[in-house]
């Protein structure tokens, strides 16, 4: 069977004992490290790739793929327009919407909130409002009751619980024999919704879409449309494509520009803590540059031995090419596998510490989620891997030149 000369050389010193034990010592220590750096970087990413996937999953629980309106005001041929989106083949799911920008008054406590006018059948194709109820129900919202679901912190700061009353005052004028006033209208608060993001909990809350017609008086005109398709990363460019189809002039507004700046922070993150992790694998890496020059040091005599029986520098160059690759490659191989099996399990694994130390890493009053989240991408754990064993593989091209440009009669002159 053909072996090339190289490989069968290179994996040999690899395996052998050598006899100067800091140098075996040293590529096991390259080696270790290049597998933590690579476990390292694969469980944060995942980490962090289950961080956003979690945030991402409890904006959309509340807004909209994207929503259709009209940029001169509110939309008044939305009926038509909701029976052709849902039409689409990409939309799962319309629904119209109404956006009261209001204050809310109980007594002394006043808050601003953002209400959403809503019909809760419908809204169920676009949200998952009903899921998110704690208390209450999204059923209670019937058309001129005039009920007010709100996000468990509005609820608390406004001192309000299921059946007690607000005010709600919109910034819509009205004249009345003493002067001009704002339109006030008192709700009963019928429900209490928890999606865990306070940009929700304590802004945010619902009525029905008629009670907030009669609220703003904008008689059968609704905001909008709010749309869900079946792809949520391919909502941008299918929001405009149905616009386009529906013909006319539509604003349209999709979850990635409303969350724009949030969702590049997150992504600037992610980056910036992939290069802070990949400096431990490259340190790791450069220290097969050591390993090989102390190898090519101690193999002076070696090396000219083979020379003088015919061995090319090319050949030389391979050896220790191979030598080096090999402890990359085992070194990537063993942070590829114990990296993703530590990053499908951290979950349950820092839930085990947590529960053994009595210690809790993250607190739901600060951060938006009370458990560790992991959702391994096979596209970083490529990378990943891809970019250790290249540098790896880089790190062995000095000192094999070194050896590659030694001199036979040089070495042996005092063996």
């Amino acid at each position: 069977m053909f072996r090339p000369l190289p490989l069968l050389i290179g994996l040999r010193y690899t395996r052998a004992k050598r006899r100067n034990h800091f140098i075996s010592f040293i590529s096991l220590i390259s080696m270790l490290g290049i597998s933590l750096g690579i476990v390292a970087l694969i469980v944060v990413l995942s980490v962090m790739n289950g961080f956003h996937k979690e945030i991402r999953e409890r904006i959309l629980s509340m807004a909209s793929h994207a929503t259709l309106s009209d940029p001169s005001g509110d939309l008044a041929n939305w009926q038509d327009l909701l029976a052709r989106a849902r039409a689409h083949p990409d939309v799962v799911g319309a629904a119209p919407f109404i956006e009261v920008q209001a204050m809310l008054v109980n007594g002394n406590q006043v808050s601003a909130a953002l209400l959403r006018g809503i019909v809760p059948l419908e809204e169920d194709q676009v949200s998952d409002l009903r899921r998110d109820m704690i208390r209450g129900s999204v059923d209670s919202l019937q058309p001129g009751q005039f009920q007010l679901i709100l996000g468990r912190e509005l609820a608390a700061v406004l001192g309000v619980g299921i059946g007690d009353r607000v005010t709600v005052v919109t910034p819509q004028i009205r004249a009345t024999p003493i002067g001009i006033l704002p339109r006030l209208k008192s709700f009963r608060v019928s429900g209490i919704f928890s999606v865990g993001m306070s940009d929700y909990d304590r802004n945010a809350g619902f009525l029905h879409l008629r009670d907030a017609a009669k609220l703003l008086q904008l008689g059968d005109r609704v905001t909008g449309l709010r749309l869900k398709f079946q792809d949520l990363f391919e909502a941008p460019r299918l929001a405009r494509q149905l616009a386009y189809e529906l013909g006319g002039l539509y604003r349209v507004l999709d979850w990635t520009q409303v969350h724009q700046n949030f969702f590049a922070a997150l992504r600037t993150e992610k980056r910036m803590m992939s290069i802070i992790l990949f400096l431990i694998v490259a340190v790791a890496a450069f220290n097969i540059v050591s390993t090989l020059v102390m190898v090519v040091t101690d193999k002076r005599a070696d090396i000219a031995i083979l020379r003088t029986l015919g061995a090319s520098p090319g050949q030389i160059l391979g050896i220790f090419i191979v030598q080096g690759t090999t402890i990359g490659f085992i070194g990537t191989l063993l942070g590829l596998v114990f990296g993703v099996l530590l990053a499908a399990n951290v979950e349950t694994l820092v839930a085990q510490i947590e529960r053994l130390f009595g210690v809790h890493f993250l607190d739901p009053n600060i951060y938006y989620i009370s458990q560790m989240p992991s959702d391994i991408h096979l596209s970083d754990v490529g990378i990943v891997a891809g970019s250790a064993f290249l540098l790896s593989v880089l790190a062995t091209l000095y000192p094999a030149w070194r050896a590659a440009r030694t001199e036979p009669a040089e070495a042996l002159r005092y063996e």
